[in-house]
């Protein structure tokens, strides 16, 4: 299979095609190889438009819902970005391309493992960061961030993570319910918490007080 012309046509089919804009985005989006962070068994598939399996009994994002995510964070390459659900490592790459360092957490200590050596092997080392935890606590150690995306499924807005967000920041989520859920961007605004939707999305949950216990 021809990886590279799949790529392509994903970007201009699925991402510019529905809307993606930022030309940052669709290049990152061209240059990270998402074949080597699905399971092999479904890597003919890598770039179709739908989400696939990993390991762990997660998945991996469908591309437009990555791409969308990291469009309305509105990155610019000086920002320090905390990632909720680092999973195989994908969007943390894509991140890695956007942003001058990444921080991800990542709650299966075997998934985190993999991912660190996964973003190793492909050089991506330097600029991002993986750490097992609850994701809902952020990583506080490395605060503040001008940019937060949370690639899990919550009920409410995780508080640390708000308290961990720059004053100029963002923070993006799914929000909602279990089944289903707005892609909601989050601001900080001078009469509190400023909430803006992007449709409709599908995440795994959250696991913690701030999403649902296992």
């Amino acid at each position: 299979m021809n990886f590279e012309a799949a790529r392509d046509q994903m970007v201009e089919e699925q991402l510019r095609g529905r809307g993606i804009r930022d030309e940052r985005v669709l290049t990152a989006m061209r240059k990270v190889p998402r074949h080597l962070f699905v399971d092999p068994t479904v890597r003919d598939r890598a770039y179709d438009d739908s989400p696939l399996p990993i390991d762990s009994e997660q998945t991996i994002s469908q591309p437009y819902i990555v791409a969308l995510m990291v469009e309305i964070l509105e990155l610019r390459g000086h920002e320090r970005v905390l990632e909720i659900g680092t999973g195989s490592g994908y969007q943390t790459a894509i991140l890695a391309e956007l942003a001058m360092e990444v921080y991800s957490v990542e709650r299966i200590p075997a998934l985190a493992q993999q991912a660190i050596a996964r973003l190793r092997e492909l050089g991506y080392s330097e600029r991002a960061h993986v750490n097992g935890g609850d994701g809902g606590k952020g990583w506080i150690e490395a605060a503040p961030f001008d940019g937060i995306v949370v690639a899990a499924a919550t009920r409410e807005v995780p508080r640390p993570l708000v308290e961990q967000l720059a004053p100029s920041g963002a923070l993006v989520l799914p929000l909602g319910e279990i089944d289903l859920q707005g892609l909601a961007r989050i601001r900080r605004g001078k009469q509190g918490l400023q909430v803006d939707y992007f449709g409709e999305c599908r995440f795994v949950k959250l696991v913690g007080p701030y999403g649902w216990e296992e």
